[in-house]
């Protein structure tokens, strides 16, 4: 006999949407691929990107195919693009590829090549970067200078 339970439902209160975009197995140290993502981390997402493309780094070009993606991500959830910043960026390693190099008298050195799992966070904000500003918007404005005056 199954015994007969009443389950209550907790709601939980909504928190800010937060989409994520991950890209494993990145052929680049973790360590360089750091020097290029702290640059755009709390950046809007628009502006992230064209700091990106104008950066002559091997990790940038990888870092903007996943921050696209994010964006992409954003719009397919139904998030205002214009709103979206860079919450979050993460460069962790992966994991690493061991290799030797042969060395005289019979030695050999270690060769670690490291890999790297990149993740982009993009969150929705209050501002609206770039683009135009919706009309309610401009209407509030209209009212607060109104109210000033």
């Amino acid at each position: 006999m199954a015994k007969d339970e009443k389950k209550s439902k907790v709601e939980a209160a909504p928190s800010p949407r937060v989409v994520r975009a991950l890209t494993k197995h990145l052929r680049i140290a973790p360590r360089k691929m750091r020097l290029v993502i702290d640059t755009i981390r709390r950046q809007p997402a628009q502006e992230a990107v064209g700091i990106l493309m104008l950066l002559k780094k091997k990790g940038a070009k990888l870092a903007v195919k996943t921050l696209k993606s994010a964006i992409a991500n954003a719009k397919n959830l139904g998030l205002n693009e214009n709103r979206l910043y860079v919450s979050d960026v993460r460069a962790d390693g992966g994991p690493v590829f061991k290799r030797f190099l042969t060395r005289s008298m019979g030695r050999a050195d270690k060769i670690l090549k490291r890999t790297t799992h990149l993740t982009v966070e993009v969150r929705e904000g209050a501002n609206i970067w770039g683009g135009r500003v919706p009309e309610d918007a401009k209407a509030k404005n209209k009212k607060k200078t109104a109210a000033a005056a």
